[in-house]
């Protein structure tokens, strides 16, 4: 979009709030749109579409007339917007609940809450200077949704849209097309669900994620309404959890130690001796969900086989056929776009307006910031927050003098503000907004040194009067619990962080396979939903590793304490893997269902592709695995590039499927 729209959206907003008695068409068309073309339909469709713009902000367009005249008639027709139209209430926050408001913001791993997330928080930050806090050492706890259809979902749920999809029933085993109108989104049993009418069966069914085969698809055109008393969790928790199963899979001899500790004490009789098995184990797991079990089994490939029940046997195998499939399917055309144009930031009218929005009272309230710290509290560069000023400081009353104009100084590179226009206080949380925050304060709940105190339920109180009935809809999302699964390696881990004393670790390496014993600096702790991982410096390799906390088979402090000058890798929220310089490139193709694995892994380049999927360049430190990546995933990602790993993979798929009889 043009920036002459922008200006125009942001002139009549300022044209609307500013007038006690209201604007008649005429004169909103020649003192704000400066319009003498005489195409009375064609400006009437533009002004409607601008009405409808600022509705989008919340900014709802007031229409008045005066005692007898009816409301049809544009010579007689007057708009305004009230003064305290979608104006977010002042909250006021003491240090510890920015502390925990700031942990919240940060929990979203993907992008389309974790933007929602970031943008509430500098609408919170414009209505008040932002108090000195330190977060708790180390802890970076985070949200991963279930990939691209939990961003899929959730911009459906809240745009009220129903979806279609096609879903793996567990009660019959069958692949079925969905249409369902969805309600809300949350996490039980370490999976995520969707809850929702399903129109079909005329009934409310619950959908786990992990189940799904294709992408989500939008009926943008229709419209549904959720109960008005629906909560998520409180759905969930009347959800029964998965009944205890028992598998059974022939192992390599001497190979994956991570499955042989979950194994049962008694393994099951061989049927006999079938020179097929020869060199494997066979072992008995417990286990609830077979498409999780599946995942697993599938990515050991030949070292792991499915042996009993049928459903897990035949989840497996159809896994495998997906990937080997989609490994052996002719190569798409693409091409990565250049550097520059993947990090420009999309300049359209509502993301311009929006910042714009934020951007005056966060002057107001931050006078004489230098401005490289305003452009980078906004992620923006300075040229673009220079842009942005340029806009705004031509801004103001329609046919005003120079006082009624926006006035905003940035001389020797500090900003300040001395007209603002009744743009002081920011707009209300979108839906968005209300529920990414919202969500991450409950999902606290649990996280040992955090839910402690009242700083916690404080502010939660407080956003919820601040956020109104865009706050309530927060009930549609719920998050997963944070409790780690060890809570004493996570508090011995935590204290060390904050001690600044080195450990020693028995750690199980599943990708190699082996235990190791090592001293390491740990540096911070973080989490993927309630799996924890803290990132130290590792002495045994001499660089920066990330460890899995239930992997961790001992760990004490060694009475020395970590090094001088050692600091976490760059950037909040932490990285699960740390790129190194002799790291291998290696070209993937995503499907739409699995394009959310290119921010998983940190893809450097991007191409999108007319189904989309995504072609992305993602670098690894260790190759070997690659082929049980691609095995794991089942059809929603291959290798492309270097050849002998793409060759590698089809092997290791092949070999895989030769376990199965073909």
């Amino acid at each position: 979009m043009s920036a002459s729209r922008t200006e125009r959206l942001l002139n009549l907003l300022i044209a609307l709030l500013n007038t006690r008695y209201g604007l008649r068409r005429s004169e909103l068309r020649e003192k704000v749109y400066h319009d003498t073309s005489g195409n009375d339909v064609a400006f009437g469709r533009m002004f409607e579409r601008d009405k409808n713009d600022l509705r989008q902000f919340g900014f709802e367009v007031e229409t008045l007339t005066d005692l007898g005249w009816s409301g049809d008639d544009p010579a007689t027709t007057r708009y305004r917007i009230g003064k305290e139209s979608n104006r977010l209430p002042d909250v006021q926050l003491d240090p510890e609940e920015w502390t925990v408001l700031l942990l919240a913001s940060q929990l979203w791993e993907r992008a389309a809450l974790g933007t929602a997330a970031q943008s509430a928080l500098r609408k919170l930050q414009a209505s008040g200077r932002m108090a000195d806090v330190e977060l708790p050492a180390g802890l970076q706890p985070r949200i991963k949704p279930a990939g691209q259809a939990f961003d899929d979902l959730v911009a459906a749920m809240h745009a009220r849209h129903p979806v279609t999809f096609r879903y793996l029933a567990g009660s019959t085993g069958k692949e079925e097309e969905r249409t369902v109108e969805p309600w809300g989104l949350g996490s039980r049993f370490g999976q995520w669900y969707l809850v929702g009418h399903d129109r079909a069966r005329q009934a409310t069914r619950h959908f786990r994620l992990s189940r799904f085969t294709s992408a989500v698809a939008t009926l943008e055109n229709e419209q549904h309404s959720p109960p008005a008393d629906f909560n998520i969790r409180k759905e969930l928790d009347r959800l029964p959890e998965l009944p205890l199963r028992t598998a059974v899979a022939k192992v390599r001899e001497g190979r994956l130690l991570a499955l042989r500790r979950r194994a049962l004490p008694a393994s099951p009789p061989s049927d006999g001796a079938d020179p097929a098995d020869a060199g494997y184990d066979r072992i008995s797991l417990h286990y609830r969900d077979p498409e999780t079990l599946a995942e697993e089994l599938a990515s050991y490939g030949p070292d792991a086989v499915a042996a009993a029940p049928e459903d897990l046997v035949e989840a497996v195998r159809r896994r495998l056929r997906a990937a080997a499939a989609f490994s052996d399917s002719p190569a798409p055309a693409y091409a990565f776009p250049p550097a520059r144009a993947r990090q420009a930031r999309p300049r359209t009218s509502e993301d311009q307006l929006k910042r714009m929005l934020q951007l005056v009272p966060f002057l107001v309230h931050n006078q004489g910031l230098h401005i490289q710290d305003v452009a980078r509290h906004f992620g923006v560069s300075r040229k673009e927050l220079e842009d942005d000023l340029r806009i705004l400081i031509c801004s103001g009353l329609p046919e005003g003098y120079p006082d009624d104009l926006l006035d905003i100084q940035w001389e020797n590179d500090h900003v300040f503000i001395t007209q603002d226009l009744d743009l002081k206080r920011p707009v209300r949380f979108t839906v968005e907004e209300a529920c990414a925050l919202l969500t991450g304060l409950e999902t606290l709940n649990g996280l040992p040194g955090i839910a402690e105190g009242g700083a916690l339920e404080s502010v939660t109180l407080k956003l919820l009067a601040a956020a109104g009935e865009e706050g309530l809809r927060a009930a549609s999302l719920a998050g997963p619990q944070m409790e780690p699964a060890d809570a004493a390696t996570h508090a011995t881990v935590r204290d060390a962080i904050e001690s600044g004393a080195q450990l020693h670790l028995t750690y199980l390496s599943p990708q190699r396979d082996k235990v190791t014993e090592r001293d390491v600096d740990p540096l911070r702790l973080y989490s993927l939903d309630n799996t924890w991982y803290f990132e130290a410096y590792c002495h045994l390799v001499d660089g920066l590793r990330n460890f899995r906390l239930d992997r961790v088979q001992g760990v004490r402090p060694n009475g020395r304490p970590v090094a001088d000058g050692i600091t976490p890798a760059a950037g909040v929220p932490a990285k699960l893997f740390t790129p190194n310089d002799d790291d291998t490139t290696v070209t993937v193709q995503l499907t739409r269902q699995g394009r959310g694995l290119a921010d998983d892994y940190y893809a450097e380049r991007t191409a999108e592709l007319p189904d989309g999927g995504l072609v992305a360049e993602i670098r690894f430190g260790n190759t070997a695995w690659l082929p049980m990546f691609v095995a794991q995933h089942g059809g929603t990602v291959r290798i492309l590039a270097p050849e002998d790993l793409a060759a590698a993979a089809r092997e290791w798929l092949a070999a895989s499927l030769a376990r199965y009889g073909g």
